[in-house]
């Protein structure tokens, strides 16, 4: 299992935010409801804003380089509205076999993913950032988690479609619901970051800008 992590290494292009925040704006850049779920779980006062990013991948990027470029993109497209604020962004790229699967967006693409995904693994590449407003600073993460899918049927493929219609979810997989029972294995560091905002990596990230979660 891979994962970028942080450091205090001062080489490294994100260095620790280590401006005090206490009674600043926290924004979800995002109107993912899975998002704005997982963020409420820390208890934390925040918003949520549309970023407006086009989330289409460079030819030839790679899994991590897209999805962080994605997660760094949507936190600073929102720094000229909050002008000392913490921008959260989050993206999620589902990979399998080398090719980059995005949100189906209807039935028939989602249906065409999960057969392909079907009995094979997927890496779920989930990239964090914090931006710091005030100090331009950012700070940034990639999780890796590996979801190995069950062999189902096609019947049980459209059965869970018209079920859950996961036409939002990165490769169809609505884990957090009965897209649970589409899959065999997971292996992740982080359980919430194959639902799509790393919840770990955030609340260290939150503690180098000075917000304490607890």
């Amino acid at each position: 299992m891979q994962k970028q992590t942080l450091s205090d290494d001062p080489t490294l292009s994100h260095p620790t935010l280590v401006r005090q925040t206490t009674g600043r704006t926290l924004v979800l850049a995002s109107t993912s409801p899975y998002r704005r779920e997982l963020l409420a779980r820390l208890g934390l006062p925040f918003d949520a804003a549309s970023p407006g990013i086009d989330e289409t991948p460079f030819p030839n990027e790679s899994a991590a380089d897209t999805c962080l470029r994605l997660a760094i993109a949507k936190a600073q497209a929102l720094a000229n509205s909050y002008p000392d604020a913490l921008l959260i962004g989050s993206d999620q790229v589902a990979l399998l076999d080398r090719v980059q699967l995005g949100k189906p967006g209807n039935h028939e693409r989602a249906m065409l993913q999960l057969k392909t995904m079907r009995g094979k693994m997927v890496e779920f590449h989930t990239a964090l950032a914090l931006h710091d407003t005030a100090s331009g600073q950012t700070l940034s993460s990639v999780d890796v988690t590996r979801v190995t899918m069950r062999e189902y049927s096609d019947a049980q493929i459209n059965a869970y479609l018209h079920r859950e219609q996961p036409y939002d979810c990165a490769g169809s997989a609505k884990v957090e619901a009965l897209g649970i029972a589409m899959i065999n294995k997971v292996e992740s560091v982080d359980p919430t970051a194959l639902i799509g905002l790393p919840l770990i990596s955030l609340v260290t990230m939150l503690s180098r800008a000075g917000v304490e979660v607890i």
